[in-house]
């Protein structure tokens, strides 16, 4: 029994024929997911908990942890962990410093990506197979044994489509954000995606807690079609009805990521299209450069920039321009492709009071 895949209401029926309290069975939990128990063993020191439920814990089940292959640290304090798993595969994940208060950590749901958007580095490798729940919260839970200051915050947008696997990935979301796991707040956790319409409308359909992010780039479907396949199977005006019963449910605006490409889906005509397809729908934009290491797209220059933005007034509209980092080692937005390359190769110090962890 792998004990990371499980929820707590899971752990509460595994153990249910040895009676344990409820309070055994969170701070079993806890030492999981909250302290970061390295392996199986690691629970013989919990207490409260009946030696019974510990023997058979001992004998059946399993704390497994992903591999570290390899850290890389960018000019701008990125740090990008390549892992692998013993079910196979590498792949990766970014920890993104906040104004020198905490860091998020961007994970990944599968091993490659089925949806071959033009402009990213996992698209390009394919799809492989889903992470388990595990992998997910382990990515996290390795990066804060080795951080310097707390993880507020998780983010799916690594390598993989989240909507492609989205009871695994919404159980890793769950863990994450209990109050006896990771604690993350619900509202710090996002879920990036390209446009998987169904999965879209069952998400605002069971009230989820997390942020979706929706993946655009440009509201001209014949534009859109040639960077992200996606829009062969489901079009614009399917996503943007998607994305206005997402706001209906939530009351608040839609976050579009929109990924910057230098004469491609910068004019006045790009501006007009998204004044167009989401009128009435609030939202706010993200935009963001591209950074694609063959060198076909190109992120556009100040002045280009300049002019985008002038066009987009008409949206009115909030617009920010995420900055994207860890360029030098391959861990910016669309580059996450499990490969070794750049920057400083860290080797940080491990913090072994696992109490610490939490804090």
């Amino acid at each position: 029994m792998n004990l990371k895949n499980l929820e707590l209401e899971q752990w509460q029926a595994l153990l249910a024929p040895f009676a344990p309290s409820t309070t055994a069975i969170r701070k079993l939990f806890a030492a999981v997911f909250a302290h970061g128990a390295p392996n199986v063993a690691a629970l013989r020191q919990v207490p409260q908990v009946p030696a019974r439920v510990r023997d058979h814990l001992l004998a059946r089940a399993e704390v497994p942890s992903l591999t570290v292959l390899e850290r890389r640290r960018a000019q701008d304090g990125f740090v990008k962990y390549l892992f692998g798993s013993p079910a196979g595969g590498r792949f990766e994940a970014v920890r993104i410093p906040l104004f020198e208060e905490k860091y998020v950590v961007c994970i990944s749901s599968q091993v490659g990506c089925a949806l071959g958007c033009g402009f990213c580095a996992t698209g390009r490798l394919g799809f492989s197979r889903n992470l388990e729940t595990w992998e997910m919260v382990d990515q996290v839970l390795r990066i804060r044994q080795e951080a310097d200051r707390p993880v507020r915050g998780v983010v799916f947008m690594g390598m993989g489509e989240p909507l492609l696997n989205p009871t695994e990935v919404l159980r890793a979301a769950r863990i994450l954000s209990h109050p006896a796991g990771l604690a993350i707040a619900a509202r710090a956790i996002s879920l990036s995606t390209a446009g998987v319409v169904p999965a879209i409308h069952r998400y605002v359909r069971e009230g989820h807690p997390y942020r979706l992010v929706f993946s655009l780039t440009s509201a001209i479907p014949a534009k859109r079609l040639l960077v992200m396949p996606i829009e062969a199977t489901h079009a614009l005006p399917e996503l943007v009805s998607a994305i206005r019963a997402y706001t209906d449910a939530r009351q608040e605006r839609a976050m579009l990521a929109y990924v910057l490409i230098s004469g491609f889906n910068t004019g006045h005509e790009d501006a007009l299209a998204l004044a167009e397809a989401f009128r009435g729908i609030p939202i706010k934009l993200d935009l963001i450069d591209v950074t694609d290491v063959s060198g076909r797209y190109l992120p556009p220059g100040a002045e280009e920039l300049a002019r985008f933005r002038d066009h987009l007034r008409l949206l009115k509209a909030p617009i920010a321009r995420r900055y994207s980092g860890g360029k030098d080692i391959q861990a910016a937005c669309g580059t996450l492709a499990a490969t070794s390359s750049g920057g400083e190769l860290f080797l940080p110090v491990l913090r072994q009071d696992a109490a610490r962890y939490a804090s």
